[in-house]
This record gives C-alpha cells, sequence and structure tokens, in this order.
C-alpha cells in the first residue's frame, strides 16, 4: 500500500467511503415470497396504478423489515429526492416528540408562551388556552388557516389570526399549525427542526443530505417543504412500526409513538373515508389498522402493523383517495402469514415491469 501513488490512496479511500455510507443508507433486501409475498399480486398492484393513476413517481414495499419491491418511473430515481408535502407534518411531530423526551416542553404548554414578542395587542381566551397538543391534533381553534407569504412574520400573523373555536374541539386540517411546531422546537431547542433531527433522526436512520424549505424567519417551514428519497420515507415508517427503534436503539420514545399514532381526534364517521378514521399528532388513521402521513398529490408512508408492513409512494396524482384505495385492493391481498413457494417467473415479470415504467408527466 505504501507504494502506491497517492491518487491511488485516495481513489481506495473514496470507494471504501461510498460502500460503508452505501450500508448504512440502504436496507435489506429480499424476494416477496421470502417475507410471505406474492409477486404476482405486487405485479397487479403496479400494473394497476401505471393504468389508473395520473402519474406514479415510486413505490416500495417493505416486509419484515425487508424491501421486497421498489419501483420508480423515470425520469425519478432510488437517488433522487422528492418533495414531500405534507408528508413533512409527521416528521415535525416527531420533532416535537423529541423534545418533549428531552424535557424541553411540554404538549400541554400554551403556544402564546414561546412567542412574547409576536403576540397581537389583546389575546383572547381561545388563544391563551390553545396548547401544543392543539396543533398537533389540528384542533387549535381556527375556523379558517391564515394565509402566509413573504412578506409577513408566519408566527405573529398566525398569532393575530381569529381563533373562534376553543382550542381541543374542532378539527381543521392547518397547515400554518404545523409551522408553529416547528417554530416552538426551533425556540426550545435554538436549531431549525432540519437541524435538530439531522443527529437524532436523520443520520441514524442513515438518511444522507435532507433539504427544507425555511420560511422568510428562517424557520424550517415544517407543514411541506422536505425532501427525501423514497427509501428515507419507506425508513421512517419502518421506524414507527417497530416502536421508535431501530437497529436496538431507541430513537423514538415508544409511548410517542403509541400517542402520535393513535386516534387522538374525530375527524369524520364514513367508515370508507380514510381521512375520515381519526388522527393523531400529525399522522392519520387508515382503514385495516393502518396509519400514515401523507402529502399533497399521494406522497404516502403508509404503515401497517397488523401485517408488520410499510408502504411508501411518490406520486402527482390528482385522486389520492382513489390511489390509496388501490393499495387496499391490490396490494392487502398479496399478503400471507404462511411460507409461500418461490415463484420465479412472476418474480421475473415484476422485474421486468419495474425496469421499463415512465412516469406520465
Amino acid at each position: 500500500m505504501k507504494n502506491q501513488p497517492i491518487t491511488t490512496i485516495i481513489s481506495l479511500v473514496l470507494v471504501l467511503n461510498f460502500n460503508l455510507l452505501g450500508q448504512v443508507e440502504n436496507l435489506p433486501r429480499s424476494t416477496p415470497e421470502a417475507q410471505g409475498v406474492f409477486s404476482s399480486k405486487i405485479l397487479n398492484f403496479i400494473e394497476t396504478a401505471n393504468q389508473k393513476v395520473d402519474s406514479m413517481h415510486s413505490f416500495m414495499l417493505i416486509r419484515h423489515g425487508h424491501v421486497v419491491a421498489e419501483a420508480w418511473w423515470k425520469p425519478e430515481s432510488s437517488s433522487k429526492q422528492h418533495i414531500l408535502w405534507s408528508l413533512s407534518k409527521s416528521f415535525t411531530s416527531t420533532a416535537v416528540g423529541l423534545a418533549v423526551a428531552e424535557k424541553k416542553l411540554n404538549i400541554d404548554d400554551r403556544v402564546y408562551q414561546f412567542f412574547p414578542d409576536e403576540l397581537p395587542s389583546k389575546l383572547s381566551e381561545n388563544l391563551k388556552n390553545m396548547r401544543v397538543r392543539d396543533l398537533l391534533t389540528m384542533t387549535c381553534g381556527h375556523q379558517k388557516e391564515v394565509k402566509l407569504n413573504s412578506d409577513t412574520n408566519w408566527v405573529k400573523a398566525f398569532l393575530s389570526h381569529p381563533v373562534p373555536h376553543k382550542p381541543g374541539t374542532h378539527f381543521r386540517y392547518n397547515t400554518p399549525g404545523t409551522y408553529m411546531l416547528s417554530a416552538i422546537v426551533q425556540k426550545v431547542t435554538g436549531k431549525t427542526v432540519l437541524e435538530y433531527l439531522k443527529p437524532t433522526l436523520f443520520e441514524p436512520l442513515g438518511i444522507i443530505n435532507p433539504k427544507w424549505e425555511k420560511s422568510p424567519q428562517g424557520i424550517s417551514i415544517g407543514g411541506y417543504g422536505l425532501f427525501l428519497r423514497t427509501e428515507d420515507i419507506a425508513k421512517f415508517g419502518l421506524l414507527y412500526l417497530q416502536g421508535g427503534k431501530w437497529e436496538g436503539k431507541e430513537l423514538i420514545d415508544e409511548s410517542w409513538v403509541k400517542q402520535a399514532t393513535s386516534k387522538q381526534v374525530s375527524n369524520g364517521r364514513n367508515s370508507l373515508n380514510d381521512w375520515q378514521q381519526g388522527y393523531g399528532f400529525q399522522f392519520w388513521r387508515c382503514r385495516h389498522g393502518a396509519f400514515r402521513g401523507d402529502g399533497k398529490d399521494g406522497q404516502f408512508c403508509i404503515v401497517l402493523p397488523n401485517i408488520n408492513a410499510v408502504i411508501a409512494i411518490t406520486a402527482n396524482a390528482r385522486d389520492m383517495s382513489g390511489l390509496l384505495n388501490l393499495v387496499w385492493e391490490n396490494l392487502l391481498p398479496a399478503f400471507t402469514d404462511k411460507p409461500i413457494k418461490d415463484n420465479p417467473e412472476a418474480r421475473s415479470k415484476l422485474n421486468l415491469m419495474t425496469s421499463n415504467l415512465k412516469a406520465s408527466k
């Protein structure tokens, strides 16, 4: 080695580092049948989604901790980050949970107390009673979302907005409320949510170079703006499936995982609507005993504890409900608790299909 030119040594070091990073980044792979999943039914899902969804971008299926299927519709790829839109909210919730575990805040703390310099001249009783918990559950008391733009102080605009409902009693999906969670985390930690999550979540999961857009005040937007790879989404779901544990280490307190992903408030009564199964801490409850983070146009991190599976999807889909229905109709029948005989022919068809996918737009 000592006789090698310095450029060769540098090249070898770079290769070794790349390989080590690759091992950290990637989840183990397996065949579908080895993990009790039928390749033929995965193929059916991909074919159906390819035909019916406006534009699929990526899909990854995890069973028993192994990636058993993955697909990218060109020009998307395994290395390309994708905007998560409101799926970002579940990561902001995680940051709140980590700050709670560090005793930097409590979910029953009053929101206004974190921002003494940005309060309106007169505080309504409902604003005084608004808690961090109410931001987490989309029940802060607003009737309409406050409009935020590049010319406003986002925290000040939120705190000046009317609060006609008693906090904790009225579910109203509220992206600015998630921004407030991000602002609170930054207040108590001195770091943006992105900076705070890098050593506590992203690095342990092997998530490389995450990006998160900021407000004009330099605060991670929280409710949207996060960019990650599809496999990063899958790993986040797997972490929650495992109760907050990763490679034997607890990254998120198990009690927080249970609270965040369970029904904290009601958001409707339609048993067939996946947006009316209850809401947790920036996670949606689903049918079939599942929970999910989701974002505009079909960004999904679906966790199915009953069958030990995670599904990650990115897309540009006008009908998010239709896409989710395709998961239930075509993928749920793919799972079995019994061993499945290897099916090379079905896997070959699946591999051929996934190697020739192109996004329609």
